[in-house]
């Protein structure tokens, strides 16, 4: 067969491509604006926000209150503008886009671009209700789920905001309880679980709590409005309340109660999977007495092994071995609260300033910071 006809054709072809190419510049740029126009720009991600691996409200010395990106090596990625206290936050799951809300009993959510500081949207809560300080995106990041009280009816409410049209509310749902707190989404699902903490409340008489003789807290796993399933605390713990919430890799859900009864509870921090009873991690006597009734935050490691717990009243830090579910270590930390995986370890954030990296009981200062580090530490 002779191959130079085929040969000489293609080279034309080639000379032709590269003529064209070098004579319509202007075309090409043409046809990039169109692109541009019509959506196929490359959509930014948290990569161009610095990549942080953590979201943490603060305070600034001026009193002025920030969200901050916080990297893996917990440097600053950034810092955008807060109106007021924030309290925890919640990431879109691609665009680096998050939801900082206010220390409850606050009535405002603000959307923030984490790349240039715009305020995107600002969410309302509905008259009558208010935000208990948490959130999360639906798995595709089209729906964000806000956790409320209606505080006249004395109900849990679960706010469903309509993401791709600019935060709008389409909906709410029961709880399934009271004084729904923490929520937090079951990996790979839209299931959502709420830590319904029991406690009734009302902004007439402030942060004070209304119904202590009679709370009853429980975990509710609720799935496009219906209630799944509930888990109760048993008698002897009806006077915890269930605030904080972690899962682990094999969707043990994990969490941290405060106590209102007198005396010393039997334990702070449980654990539970679905279809299964409640768990309690152990610890002596002295080490709970030691977190002061009050557990700031819970976190699980990244191979599930190891369980976090923060006191800030307490100042003390505690890490669980999942397996065992007894306490393995404690570290003293001045002001401790926020908490989020890091590896087989942990990094944490203190009202004093300091975020510390941890893992199996040891400890490294990595930053002394100027912020005053709020409750919570949101992994991206």
């Amino acid at each position: 067969m002779d191959w130079a006809p085929l040969w000489e054709s293609r080279r034309v072809s080639i000379l032709w491509m590269v003529t064209e190419l070098r004579a319509s510049r202007s075309n090409r740029r043409q046809f990039l604006t169109g692109v541009l126009a019509v959506g196929f720009a490359p959509k930014p991600t948290w990569a161009d926000a610095g990549s942080p691996s953590y979201l943490s409200a603060a305070a600034r010395p001026d009193g002025a209150f920030v969200l901050c990106g916080i990297n893996a090596d917990l440097s600053i990625a950034f810092e955008q503008p807060l109106p007021a206290r924030g309290h925890a936050a919640a990431a879109h799951p691609t665009r680096p886009e998050a939801v900082a809300f206010a220390r409850r009993p606050g009535t405002f959510a603000m959307v923030i671009d984490c790349i240039t500081g715009a305020q995107k949207a600002q969410l309302s809560a509905p008259s009558g209700r208010h935000f208990y300080g948490h959130g999360v995106y639906s798995a595709d990041g089209n729906l964000l789920f806000t956790t409320e009280n209606d505080y006249e009816a004395g109900q849990g409410r679960i706010g469903v905001w309509d993401v791709r049209r600019g935060y709008v509310r389409t909906d709410d749902w029961g709880s399934g309880g009271i004084g729904p707190h923490d929520i937090l989404r079951l990996p790979g699902t839209d299931i959502l679980v709420v830590a319904n903490g029991g406690i009734d409340t009302h902004p007439a008489s402030g942060r004070t709590k209304l119904n202590i003789p009679t709370m009853r807290a429980n975990l509710a796993y609720v799935d496009n409005g219906s209630v799944l399933e509930t888990a109760l605390l048993p008698e002897n713990m009806q006077k915890s309340s269930i605030r904080h919430l972690a899962i682990g890799p094999d969707n043990t859900v994990i969490f941290g109660m405060q106590w209102e009864g007198q005396g010393q509870p039997d334990a702070l921090v449980g654990t539970h999977r679905r279809g299964q009873g409640m768990a309690f991690l152990s610890a002596p006597s002295a080490a709970v007495r030691d977190m002061n009734g009050y557990i700031g935050s819970v976190a699980v490691s990244n191979d599930g092994r190891l369980i976090a717990a923060t006191s800030p009243r307490g100042g003390v830090l505690q890490m669980y071995d999942a397996t065992t579910a007894a306490l393995q270590s404690a570290i003293h930390f001045e002001d401790v609260c926020g908490v989020a995986q890091q590896g087989i370890g942990f990094s944490v954030t203190s009202g004093t300033g300091v975020l510390r990296a941890v893992s199996a009981g040891q400890q490294r200062v990595e930053h002394a910071t100027l912020l005053a580090w709020d409750n919570h530490l949101i992994g991206i």
